[in-house]
C-alpha cells in the first residue's frame, strides 16, 4: 500500500453525473411545461466509480476517446467541477490546470490574467511583482501587456499561459492536451526545451492526451477510460494496444 506522505492525488468514489432537459418538442408552452416538471429530464453518467492513487513525481497520463471523461475527471481534480455526493478529491500540494482554452478572463488584459492566474496559485502580490516581466518577456508579449485577451491570436494565449506555468511555483500540473511546443516555430522551440528542463522536472504531471507518441514517451502509468469508466491502469505498453483496439471497434 502507497505511503500517505508519497501521493500527490488521491480520488475515492469518483462518480459525475449531469442532468439535461431534451429539446424534443418545438412547441413553448411544451417546453416551460417541461422545464416546470421535468418531464423530460434525463441523466447522462460522465464517471463511474473513479478510484486512483497518483504518486508525486509522476508522470501519469489518462487516455480515452472523445466523450470518455478525460477532461471531467481532470477539472473535478482542480475543484473545477464537484463530484456526486460522496466523492473525495484530495490534492497533497499546490496544482494547476493547463488547458490552451483555459484559465484565462478574456475581457482582462495580459497584465490582469497574470496576476489573476498567479494569485490563484497562492503567490502574493509581490511575489509576482518579482516574476512579472520575466513572464512577459518569455511569452513575447511586451507590447500587448494592457491588451484584452480576447484580442489576443490563439498562438499568444498560448503563449502567455505557457510563460505563467514556466514560473509558477506548483507541485502538480493537470494537462488537457498541453503538451510544450505551442506558439509558432520559434517560440516552439524555446518552449519545447524550457518544458522538459523546468517544467516537468520534479513535479508531478497528469496528462490528458489522444497522443500515443506523447504518452509512450513520458507516461510511468497510463489509465483507459470508456464512457466513463477505468478500463484498467498500467505501463504504457500495457495500456495503449487496448486503447487501439477500442478505437478499431468504433470504426466499425
Amino acid at each position: 500500500m502507497t505511503h500517505m506522505s508519497e501521493l500527490a492525488i488521491e480520488l475515492k468514489n469518483i462518480n459525475k453525473t449531469y442532468s439535461v432537459l431534451d429539446k424534443n418538442s418545438q412547441n413553448l408552452r411544451s417546453k416551460i411545461i417541461s422545464m416546470i416538471t421535468h418531464t423530460n429530464k434525463r441523466e447522462i453518467k460522465a464517471l463511474s466509480d473513479i478510484n486512483l492513487e497518483i504518486k508525486k513525481g509522476e508522470f501519469f497520463g489518462i487516455m480515452g476517446h472523445n466523450g470518455s471523461g478525460k477532461s471531467t475527471l481532470l477539472r473535478i481534480m482542480a475543484g473545477a467541477y464537484p463530484p456526486d455526493k460522496g466523492g473525495l478529491v484530495k490534492m497533497h500540494g499546490r496544482y494547476m490546470l493547463l488547458s490552451l482554452g483555459l484559465g484565462f478572463n478574456p475581457q482582462l488584459t495580459a497584465r490582469e490574467n497574470i496576476y489573476l492566474n498567479a494569485s490563484v496559485l497562492g503567490l502574493t502580490l509581490k511575489q509576482i511583482g518579482l516574476i512579472f516581466r520575466e513572464i512577459v518577456t518569455f511569452a513575447e508579449l511586451e507590447k500587448f501587456v494592457d491588451t484584452q485577451v480576447k484580442y489576443f491570436s490563439t498562438g499568444m494565449a498560448a503563449r502567455l499561459k505557457f510563460a505563467i506555468a514556466v514560473h509558477a511555483d506548483s507541485d502538480i500540473f493537470l494537462m488537457d492536451e498541453f503538451f510544450g511546443g505551442v506558439g509558432d516555430e520559434g517560440f516552439k522551440q524555446k518552449s519545447v526545451a524550457v518544458f522538459h528542463k523546468s517544467l516537468i522536472e520534479g513535479r508531478t504531471i497528469v496528462h490528458v492526451s489522444h497522443s500515443v507518441k506523447t504518452i509512450e514517451e513520458h507516461c510511468h502509468r497510463v489509465l483507459l477510460l470508456h464512457q466513463g469508466k477505468m478500463i484498467g491502469i498500467g505501463t504504457p505498453s500495457e495500456v495503449i494496444p487496448e486503447y487501439k483496439r477500442l478505437s478499431k471497434n468504433r470504426k466499425k
